[in-house]
């Protein structure tokens, strides 16, 4: 099960903090005591910007779920469809190549879902197999890469693709004013990522594997694990309004109390010990949480380098985000025969380990 390739995509609006900072001081002078407030939230975020679905006057004009599900559907679409266009040609594949998609997102629903709006769209086969997922949240990128190899295993001669597709800012709740969204609103971005995966029959033929040198890092094992009782650290209240956030302080709790030891058991199960790790594919949840996640584990300097960057740049994007740091160090590996770790934690609330090797 190696990875081909990442593809990504992102809608055409993009606002820098401070333009959004000033938008939503605007909006929520008249009705919150204290509107520095949400300007010190989001600078401690530590995002520089952030792609939109929409134009931003548009947002204010978005009457309830409906409208804003409609928005998902449309732009998840057209930034799904771009993602996977770019995944398949830089993989020097085609949408009749492929034999099975994954579909996750937490940010908007449809039915058919988008992964079946795609098959006409971009000229999938008919039989392709469809799975999409809803309710992961920001770990359902690493868990897709996982349940992904998971079927390449027994379809060696397979592609496969995971398509994530993310329209945070469609989710905002102009009337909620608790911490925990004033804290999502200056956090989470828009977009769409799309790994491309074969079997292992298939990379040999695509000269990926069964040489000195491959070109792509394969999945060799891979891990969930579920914290009984946590499901109020992290979600959704859905409701009329639509999806109002969950976001409980323990999230970076999470990483000390449970993570360490979670890949302890996972490298030393794999025969490894962290010095054989050579990147670190983490999710980039937060400054707390990579904070955390710097204090718990013994990372080499710099190891969640490109973590941070992505945070810095187009903010948490759930599931898509793990998905975009791994398309980076695709884009700069590690020498061959080095290991890599992706990473993820998410609603349930629960992590997902990946052991990749180039």
């Amino acid at each position: 099960m190696y990875i081909a390739t990442v593809g990504r995509a992102f809608p055409p609006h993009y606002a820098d903090q401070d333009t959004l900072i000033a938008a939503f001081r605007a909006a929520w002078a008249e009705r919150y005591h204290n509107v520095a407030r949400i300007e010190q939230l989001h600078r401690n975020v530590l995002v520089g910007g952030r792609h939109l679905a929409l134009p931003m006057a548009d947002y204010l004009g978005l009457r309830g779920f409906t409208e804003a599900n409609d928005a998902f559907v449309r732009v998840g679409t057209d930034v799904g469809a771009a993602a996977v266009t770019d995944a398949l040609t830089r993989a020097g594949l085609t949408p009749q190549d492929v034999d099975a998609i994954w579909f996750v997102s937490v940010t908007g629903m449809s039915a058919p879902s988008i992964d079946a709006r795609l098959v006409n769209r971009l000229g999938f086969r008919p039989d392709i197999k469809r799975t999409p997922i809803f309710g992961l949240g920001c770990v359902a990128g690493a868990a897709g890469v996982a349940r992904v190899s998971d079927y390449l295993r027994g379809f060696p001669d397979h592609v496969a693709i995971l398509l994530s597709v993310e329209l945070c800012s469609l989710t905002l709740q102009k009337e909620d004013l608790s911490i925990p969204n004033l804290i999502a609103s200056g956090l989470f971005g828009d977009g769409a990522a799309c790994v491309v995966l074969v079997g292992e029959q298939r990379a040999k033929a695509m000269g990926l594997a069964g040489s000195d040198r491959p070109a792509a890092p394969h999945v060799v094992v891979t891990r969930s694990v579920f914290y009984p009782d946590t499901e109020s650290v992290m979600g959704w209240n859905i409701g009329s309004d639509g999806f109002k956030i969950v976001l409980s302080a323990e999230v970076p709790d999470m990483v000390t109390r449970h993570l360490r030891g979670d890949v302890d058991r996972f490298l030393a199960d794999a025969g490894l010990d962290y010095a054989d790790i050579a990147t670190w594919i983490a999710h980039p949840g937060g400054p707390k949480v990579l904070e955390a996640m710097e204090s718990v584990f013994p990372l080499p300097p710099g190891a969640l380098a490109r973590t941070w960057t992505s945070l810095r740049e187009v903010g948490n994007l759930s599931s898509a985000s793990v998905l975009m740091v791994l398309r980076e160090t695709l884009a700069e590996p590690p020498p061959p025969g080095s290991y890599g770790l992706l990473i993820a934690m998410g609603p349930g609330f629960c992590s997902e380990l990946v052991l990749l090797r180039w």
